[in-house]
């Protein structure tokens, strides 16, 4: 996970390879989307459509939008999620998010490109998207306490994990009632909720 740009064509290989632990972050974050009404769906940095695909196929007849700085990473999430009721839009994770309100936010392996203030901001505009209720699901790379747990490969120019513990204060700071539901080294499920 070393370059800016990956090729949409390998992306999936290389996070199986580079993640140890890939498939089980999908399979906790979306087990972490379950126990809500969900009719309308939020994925921050889409990617190839991975995660959404699976959220999708847990809470059928959703809608979702998608929204990713790649239009390529798009093109290849509009092959794997045709069918579906998915809009998929290029955006930054920093910029301003599609008008809610959502049912449901998630997001997996996009947010730990953001720093501390940045990612503080994103879950405040989470927030805000997501209805009285609404759940917001991050599965991410964090910085694990024991330095031995490092484990997924980083890169200091465009990779900016955080502790788990802060994601949760400022998950906390933004309204959430937030816990970790899953974690595995450096890598963490946090699923926070909207009060009604």
């Amino acid at each position: 996970m070393s370059q800016f740009h990956f090729d949409p064509d390998t992306y999936l290989d290389l996070m199986r390879e580079e993640v140890p632990a890939y498939e089980r972050l999908q399979e906790a974050t979306v087990d972490a989307c379950d126990g809500t009404v969900v009719a309308s769906v939020l994925d921050l940095g889409t990617g190839t459509g991975e995660t959404l695909f699976r959220v999708l196929a847990r809470h059928p007849g959703a809608t979702a939008v998608g929204i990713d700085e790649s239009e390529a990473m798009l093109e290849v999430a509009a092959s794997r999620l045709e069918g579906q009721a998915v809009e998929l839009r290029v955006a930054d994770l920093e910029g301003p998010l599609p008008a809610g309100p959502f049912d449901l936010v998630v997001s997996a392996l996009a947010v730990h490109h953001l720093d501390g203030p940045a990612k503080a901001t994103l879950f405040g505009r989470v927030a805000a998207v997501l209805r009285p209720g609404g759940r917001f699901v991050l599965g991410d790379v964090v910085i694990p306490t024991d330095p031995a747990d490092v484990v997924t490969p980083i890169s200091d120019d465009y990779d900016r994990p955080s502790t788990l513990a802060d994601q949760l204060e400022w998950l906390a700071d933004a309204g959430f009632t937030a816990a970790a539901v899953w974690a595995e080294r450096d890598l963490a499920v946090v699923r926070a909720d909207r009060p009604d």
